[in-house]
């Protein structure tokens, strides 16, 4: 049942003259907050709510006195219930996705689905494709992906070689190739943290991934501190690379430092850092800056053990050429224009509403940069930051939200260049009520209980967990949530639409969390 039909089952129908003062109301109310987030309704300003008090009285506490600290608490209807600092522009970490998956799912439809299209170049006769075959990317982020949602790799290949059954082709007389053009524009923003990029969760990418562009290493501690770490790849086997690995077994109780250093220049990549002699062996998740290729990789192969050879292998494009020795410095021939590839069939994603839950749900930074670059490339025909940077306001103004007090860099909340602030958020989250896809935007957010979520109000009744849809973001000094609370009992502009963040803290989250946990549950109280 969707969250808006559970206000009308709740609450009936009014006669038409109290709906007409309602919406009236809510109106005028609206705006007001949409103009000043901060503005008090006359009758909630009489005294303070329980969660403005103790916000206070935390605010000076040890945990909190050193940090920045900001809250917005409103009824859609515009009452204010909670406000600290709500003005304060801050690093939002992955809340940061309530914003890109809010915008992707109302610019672009909760049903939208990303295409990928297997064509070919030159012909076929008496069975053999005398040119390379093309997967043309989409910029489906779920491709090879492990997540419940994906196509399993099997099956999306399988479809895939059927189309070649279908045109007759039992032998490719050239390349496989991954072709990535449909995202323009550097793999990563230019202001993550270069140990970032080197994990899974800092993984960029181009039109055509695999595997989220990330690879797994088996990794455990050496027989004596100081001896090399024990490391192998995993998954995706990746032939063309050459690893180094200079990371030492470090003394018990310092932890898992590994970092990843690699480049999409060239296959070379080191493992640095340290693992601590006491960590059990575990499986590392880093990034693959080759993607396409992997991706042609791996469906190459897979043609070939179901009686398809190919003659050259697997290669990627970049700069307009194609590359099938990643370490030479000299590629081929120039590409074929999409345009000019005779196409045999195409597969599609999974719902942008089903990708936006997992994006929200696991806070994958790969699927929310698909998202945010999706933006740029379907309505200004490029997937740079740039150029999804101007889409991003554009969707804004649609939404009526202005985004004149904020800054937006990325679609994850990766980068510490992004800087909102709570009032920014309770906009934005208000003004998607309004959105006709509110319905299926509040499902991608999860509740306390659900999965990554488990810790959330762990002591709360059942009946205040139902009610409650948040969003987390932290890193390093950011712990931070932002969501909705639905009302107990009225109507729509009951409903709580909160923001609560913090910035450079030195305090752990496991001392943080339970004073906000306790924010949302006075808040809770109060509808």
């Amino acid at each position: 049942m969707t969250f808006k039909k559970t206000f009308v089952m709740r609450f009936g129908i009014f006669i038409n003259s109290c709906v007409c003062a309602l919406v009236m109301s809510v109106a005028i109310s609206h705006s007001a907050a949409a103009f000043s987030p901060q503005v008090h309704s006359t009758n909630k300003t009489q005294a303070k709510s329980k969660a403005q008090r103790y916000i206070e009285l935390a605010s000076r506490n040890d945990i909190l006195k050193s940090s920045a600290f900001g809250v917005l608490a409103m009824t859609e209807g515009g009452d204010t219930l909670a406000v600290w600092n709500s003005d304060q522009r801050m690093v939002p970490a992955s809340t940061m996705k309530l914003i890109t998956t809010g915008m992707a799912i109302h610019r672009l439809g909760p049903d939208f689905k990303y295409v990928t299209r297997i064509g070919h170049s030159g012909t076929i006769k008496d069975g053999v494709l005398d040119g390379d075959l093309y997967i043309i990317g989409g910029g489906d982020p779920t491709i090879a992906s492990k997540d419940s949602i994906a196509i399993p790799r099997t099956k999306l290949f399988a479809q895939w070689k059927s189309f070649l059954d279908k045109a007759g082709i039992k032998r490719v007389n050239g390349r496989v190739i991954g072709d990535g053009r449909y995202f323009d524009g550097p793999m990563e923003h230019d202001t993550w943290s270069y140990q970032d990029i080197g994990t899974a969760y800092g993984a960029g990418g181009n039109g055509l991934c695999f595997y989220e562009n990330a690879q797994d290493f088996k990794v455990s501690a050496g027989a004596t501190v100081g001896s090399p770490v024990n490391v192998t790849v995993s998954f995706p086997d990746t032939p063309w690379m050459r690893y180094e690995y200079p990371c030492r077994t470090a003394p018990a109780c310092t932890g898992d430092q590994l970092y990843l250093f690699n480049t999409e220049f060239l296959p070379y990549a080191e493992i640095r850092g340290s693992f601590a002699i006491d960590r059990k062996p575990r499986t590392e998740e880093f990034s693959n800056k080759f993607g396409a290729y992997t991706c042609a990789h791996y469906f190459c192969e897979y043609l070939k053990s179901n009686g398809v050879p190919v003659s050259v292998g697997p290669a990627d494009i970049r700069l307009g050429r194609i590359r099938s020795n990643l370490s030479s410095n000299e590629y081929g021939p120039y590409a074929s224009g999409v345009d000019n590839l005779n196409m045999l069939g195409q597969t599609y994603s999974p719902s942008i509403g089903r990708i936006a839950r997992e994006t929200n749900l696991k806070s994958d930074n790969f699927y929310a940069e698909a998202l945010f670059r999706t933006l740029g490339r379907r309505f200004h025909h490029s997937a740079s930051y740039d150029s999804s940077y101007v889409a991003v306001n554009e969707v804004m103004r649609s939404l009526g939200v202005s985004t004149d007090d904020v800054r937006i860099v990325d679609g994850s909340g990766l980068a510490r260049h992004n800087y909102i602030s709570p009032a920014f958020f309770v906009r934005f989250l208000s003004a998607m009520m309004d959105s006709p896809a509110f319905g299926d935007y509040i499902q991608t957010i999860g509740r306390p209980g659900d999965r990554h979520y488990e810790s959330r109000l762990r002591e709360a009744p059942a009946s205040v967990k139902s009610r409650v849809h948040l969003k987390s973001g932290s890193m390093n000094g950011v712990r931070c949530f932002s969501g909705y609370i639905e009302p107990s009992a009225g109507s729509k502009p009951d409903t709580i639409i909160f923001s609560i963040m913090t910035n450079n803290s030195l305090t752990p989250a496991s001392r943080i969390d339970p004073i906000i946990d306790r924010i949302i549950l006075l808040l809770a109280a109060d509808n």
